[in-house]
């Protein structure tokens, strides 16, 4: 079976993003394409909790409602949010109204600075859990790997939320801590390129 799809121009790409344009720009300019920047690293995580259960594309398409009431996701600012803040938020329809992932987004960022505090970087403590490409996976059903599960009973361990092993793995695909690309996709090289360029922090 095929894992890619030829696009609107031509070009293939993976199977998943044929579903939706939205896909498409996603998986072009986003979709593992490797990243260090804080905010954006804590911004994917939270998103991916709340996606458990839902498809992408409700999270996609409701992602800046989800940035105007998290404030930009900026941990730090989240941090502060009290039970009016979620009493606020459960009365948001332009995000997901659901307590459990609510406040873990605001436990999560109280993790977030302490793990800034104590590993310099949100940035420098996920790099250490990127798959070399020796190990990059090659199978389109894996919901997890060694390195997800990994990373996900650590934040556990440090004491975050909606963090499991393939909320984890998803989050890994985007932030480009893995080139999970399928082989002859348009976006594989060029990854496998910005992966190379990367600097890790």
């Amino acid at each position: 079976m095929r894992k890619t799809f030829d696009g609107p121009d031509g070009q293939p790409r993976c199977n998943w993003c044929a579903a939706t344009p939205n896909y498409i720009h996603y998986h072009d300019h986003e979709w593992g394409f490797p990243v260090d920047n804080d905010t954006r690293l804590f911004e994917k995580i939270c998103l991916e909790g709340f996606q458990s259960g839902l498809s992408w594309l409700t999270i996609l398409n409701k992602r800046e409602n989800f940035r105007a009431a998290f404030e930009g996701f900026d941990f730090h600012k989240v941090a502060g949010f009290d039970e009016a803040d979620v009493e606020r938020l459960l009365g948001d329809a332009g995000i997901v109204r659901h307590r459990g992932k609510i406040e873990a987004v605001i436990n999560n960022a109280s993790r977030a600075r302490e793990m800034v505090e104590a590993e310099g970087s949100l940035a420098a403590f996920f790099w250490r859990y990127e798959a070399p490409d020796a190990q990059e996976i090659k199978h389109e059903l894996a919901s997890t790997t060694a390195q997800s599960i990994a990373l996900s009973k650590e934040l556990k361990k440090r004491g975050w939320k909606f963090v499991g092993p393939t909320t984890v793995y998803a989050f890994m695909q985007a932030m480009g801590l893995v080139n999970d690309h399928a082989e002859g996709c348009k976006s594989r090289l060029e990854v496998k390129r910005a992966r190379a360029q990367f600097t890790k922090p």
